[in-house]
Order: structure tokens, then C-alpha cells, then sequence
């Protein structure tokens, strides 16, 4: 009985950090997007809003005729995607001969990965590099610095060694080569810890800060998570280049909640189709190496 109690005591507890957890999650969010939605005159009525009062699109339609934040969503989108599908490409291929048993050299690999993922080269010479090889100033300074985690490739490699070897074997008798053998058969029997590293790698590219605004110095440049740090945080409204005063249409405080909105929800949508593929993939590259 005693254990039994316990075990109740024990689960309302955890049920009790898990709802109040849930909370403090899901509040934010909701004052922000009930924010966005909320009339001016009303956005200051109560300290939080959980649902929209006197509702209203005026903020959105003002980002979506706004060409500065246009141009921002379409430049994260393009490092998002071009740099997820180079990350996936490098991790793929360095992973797949990483698995490799007979791969000469393969510790001192392991160990080099290993040192990469604990120490970095740090923010000067990252800086020096990029600017070495032309790269400021350009998308490409978002997108091939880190082209490869070296967490991710180990993650990934885990998950190859675990694949069956008489798959392979069976393969390269039938005379495929090792571009065909990767794409037609490693990458489709891979699809959970492939689908959970490129999320990991869009997820990181989506919300890119630190490299637009060490690298990028036009605003023409910038991706949207930079233009928000300057919309949010500075509450410079500049860069939108409006031709009439944000004040006499709108609450800046709408704007503000319709940005992180705008920012957020693209990438919110993708975890759904993905989620089945998340948990596998993750166990899978974990328990083996």
C-alpha cells in the first residue's frame, strides 16, 4: 500500500510540473499571437491577453505589404533550405564512411570529431576565414560556416552502423556503386535520424542571428531573425522604410507580436510531419557507438 502511494504521489507530482511546464509555455504564446490579432486601442487593457479583443488583421496586412520584411522571410527561407540540403549532403556522406569499420584511419577521425565538437576556433578567426574566402556581405557567409555538426555526423554515423552489412554486401554484388548504394538504399532506410538532423539543421538556420550580424552588414541582406532583434529589441521600426508613420496606423506593440508570429509559425508547421521520425531517429543514433 505504502508503494502504492508512493507511486500516486509520485505521478501527481510529475503530472503537476508537467501542467504548470505546459503553462508557462503556452501562455506567451498565446498573449503574443492574441497581440497581433488585438486592436490598438485595446493591446494595453490588460497586462496579458489569452484570447484577441476587438479583433483585427491590420498588423499582418501591414507586415505582408511591408517589402523589408518580405525580403527577409525570403532570404531565411533560402539559407534555410539551400543550407539544410548542403548540411544533410556533407553530414550523408562523411557519416556513411565514418560507419566503415575498415576505414583506414578511423580513429584518429573519431578523435578529430571529437575535439571539434568540444573546442571551436572561436569568433576572430571564424570571422577572418569567412572574409578570406569573399564571403561577407553574402548568404553563403550564413551557410557554409558549420556546413557539418560534428554532434549530427556522430549522431548519424550511430545510426548507419546499425544498418544490416548484408544489405550493402547484396547490393554491391548486384554492381552498385557506392553513389547509388548511399542514395537508393542507405538514405531510404535512414529516413528517421535523416529527417531528425535535418530539422535539428533547419531549426538552426531558420532562427540564424549571430552570423547575419557579424557578417552582413546590408540590411537588404539581413534574415528575418536579425530584422526582429532590431524591430523587438531596438524598437527601431527604421529599416521597414514605411511611408506613413507606424503610430498613426498601428500599435508598434502589434507589429512587434505580428513579426514574431510571422517569424515563427513557418517553422512551427514542419514539426508535425516530421514528428513521427523524431524519437526514432534520435534513440537510434544514440545507442550505438
Amino acid at each position: 500500500m505504502k508503494i502504492r502511494e508512493r507511486s500516486k504521489l509520485a505521478d501527481a507530482l510529475i503530472y503537476a510540473v508537467l501542467a504548470l511546464s505546459g503553462i508557462l509555455t503556452v501562455v506567451p504564446m498565446l498573449h503574443v499571437f492574441s497581440v497581433s490579432l488585438t486592436a490598438s486601442a485595446a493591446v494595453y487593457d490588460a497586462p496579458i491577453l489569452l484570447y484577441p479583443r476587438q479583433l483585427t488583421l491590420r498588423a499582418f496586412d501591414y507586415i505582408f505589404t511591408t517589402p523589408s520584411l518580405i525580403r527577409a522571410f525570403g532570404v531565411t527561407v533560402q539559407i534555410t533550405l539551400l543550407g539544410t540540403l548542403l548540411n544533410l549532403l556533407f553530414t550523408i556522406t562523411a557519416a556513411y564512411a565514418l560507419s566503415k569499420r575498415y576505414l583506414p584511419g578511423l580513429r584518429a577521425f573519431m578523435l578529430l570529431i571529437v575535439v571539434v565538437m568540444t573546442f571551436n576556433a572561436g569568433i576572430i578567426p571564424t570571422y577572418l576565414n569567412v572574409k578570406q574566402f569573399g564571403l561577407l556581405d553574402s548568404i553563403w557567409a550564413m551557410i557554409v560556416p558549420g556546413t557539418v555538426n560534428a554532434f549530427y555526423l556522430i549522431l548519424m554515423r550511430n545510426f548507419f552502423m546499425d544498418l544490416p552489412a548484408e544489405i550493402e554486401e547484396s547490393a554491391r554484388m548486384d554492381g552498385c556503386s557506392e553513389p547509388v548504394l548511399i542514395a537508393r538504399i542507405v538514405v531510404p532506410l535512414s529516413m528517421p535520424v535523416i529527417a531528425t538532423v535535418g530539422l535539428f539543421y533547419g531549426v538552426a538556420h531558420w532562427n540564424e542571428f549571430f552570423k547575419g550580424v557579424f557578417y552582413i552588414t546590408d540590411t537588404r541582406k539581413w534574415p528575418l531573425q536579425v530584422l526582429l532583434k532590431t524591430i523587438l529589441f531596438d524598437n527601431n521600426f527604421n529599416e521597414l522604410k514605411s511611408s506613413d508613420n507606424i503610430a498613426m496606423r498601428i500599435e508598434p506593440a502589434n507589429v512587434q507580436a505580428a513579426v514574431i508570429v510571422f517569424a515563427t509559425v513557418p517553422i512551427m508547421l514542419v514539426y508535425p510531419f516530421l514528428q513521427k521520425y523524431f524519437v526514432k531517429g534520435i534513440v537510434m543514433g544514440a545507442v550505438k557507438g
